[in-house]
């Protein structure tokens, strides 16, 4: 049986943390089938008792845990309880909630069961068909929570998600959780982090579900939201955003290289008499001869082909895998200029790579080649 464990970082929620408990142990964790369900209270020494309610109540529920610290942080605490998870509990997952009914608990039990039908890391997202954020909240806060993860969908290119900033989340351990380096997420004092998180969260993850999720509003405190946690937020993701397209941008440089050895030695086998054809397949090769060396030293060092025979069989598959390429250049090429002339082949040429073979070439180096993207 799974053992899931939700991680709920406490501070001053004693009036919470009562209700809370027994609203879990009592109606929700027995809707629940399949499935060990385990709470830890990760409290930051909160000097209005939390700490004390928890122990009480851990004398009738065996599957409560309390965790306590000095305050650091959310994230710092989240990063606790997670450490604390899989070291001491052997958990299989973890979900990350919160303990003011924000999230509300009935939403426990489709995260749960959307984990045991496969996937590896479940979002409670309020932006989806069934989803939907508090109606107390103002016009402008509203606008900010939707246009923020908008921002966020865009610089990340995570069109498929919805929501990036929810703090309702559900993990898998194994292959996920644990290889992530919990220490080094960015802004763990603030709710950025949870952007971090849910970005390296989702590289590990082969799959992801979003199920619905009715945030509420808070009903014994004010918000903790303000403009230095959205711009905080807002930074994290542009940061990433750069970060993860690093590759792309220099397999894109060496690209245009590679551009330019085509269109050169187009002009040359051209100028040798050769059929049409031949001139872009062979045009085509030589790109491919300049692509795999400048990938393989520069793009891709961090996974460097080296050693003769190895370089030399990986060599043989860059062009196998490059196949596809040359077909598409020989097929394509020749069509093009044969609709709006030879002298105009630069043009033909830019589309067909652009549009054509850089997306191709791009999903095969990382799958293939040099094995940076998990299948």
């Amino acid at each position: 049986m799974e053992k899931i464990v939700i991680i709920m970082p406490t501070y001053n929620e004693s009036e919470n943390i009562g209700p809370m408990i027994r609203e879990l142990f009592e109606k929700e964790f027995p809707r629940i089938k399949n499935a060990s369900m385990h709470l830890l209270v990760v409290d930051d020494n909160s000097p209005d008792g939390t700490g004390e309610i928890v122990k009480k109540a851990m004398k009738k529920h065996k599957n409560l845990h309390l965790l306590s610290g000095q305050k650091q942080g959310l994230g710092m605490a989240y990063v606790r309880g997670m450490k604390y998870v899989m070291k001491k509990l052997s958990a299989d997952a973890v979900i990350e909630m919160d303990a003011d009914f924000q999230h509300p608990p009935r939403f426990v039990k489709p995260m749960v069961e959307a984990y045991l039908d496969g996937a590896d890391y479940v979002i409670g997202s309020r932006y989806i068909p069934g989803g939907s954020v508090p109606k107390e909240w103002a016009i402008h806060r509203r606008a900010v929570s939707y246009f923020g993860n908008l921002f966020i969908r865009f610089v990340l290119l995570k069109p498929k998600l919805h929501d990036l900033t929810t703090g309702f989340r559900l993990t898998r351990v194994k292959g996920v959780l644990d290889k992530i380096e919990l220490d080094n997420l960015m802004e763990l004092t603030r709710f950025a982090y949870k952007v971090d998180l849910l970005y390296q969260s989702v590289k590990n993850a082969k799959r992801v579900k979003e199920v619905p999720l009715h945030f509420a509003s808070r009903t014994k405190e004010a918000s903790k939201f303000s403009m230095k946690e959205m711009v905080a937020t807002f930074k994290v993701a542009i940061i990433l955003g750069i970060k993860d397209k690093t590759r792309f941008f220099k397999f894109a440089t060496v690209g245009f290289v590679g551009f330019v050895v085509n269109f050169l030695f187009l002009r040359v086998f051209r100028s040798i008499g050769l059929g049409e054809v031949a001139v872009w397949f062979l045009a085509t090769e030589m790109a491919i001869i300049s692509n795999y060396t400048f990938n393989n030293i520069w793009t891709f060092k961090e996974a460097k082909i080296s050693g003769l025979v190895t370089t030399a069989k990986k060599f043989l598959q860059f062009n196998l895998t490059s196949a596809g390429a040359l077909i598409i250049q020989s097929v394509f090429g020749p069509l093009g200029v044969r609709i709006i002339g030879e002298r105009y082949d630069y043009l033909v040429l830019a589309f067909v790579v652009a549009f054509m073979v850089l997306p191709y070439n791009y999903f095969m180096y990382n799958a293939v080649i040099w094995k940076t993207w998990k299948p």
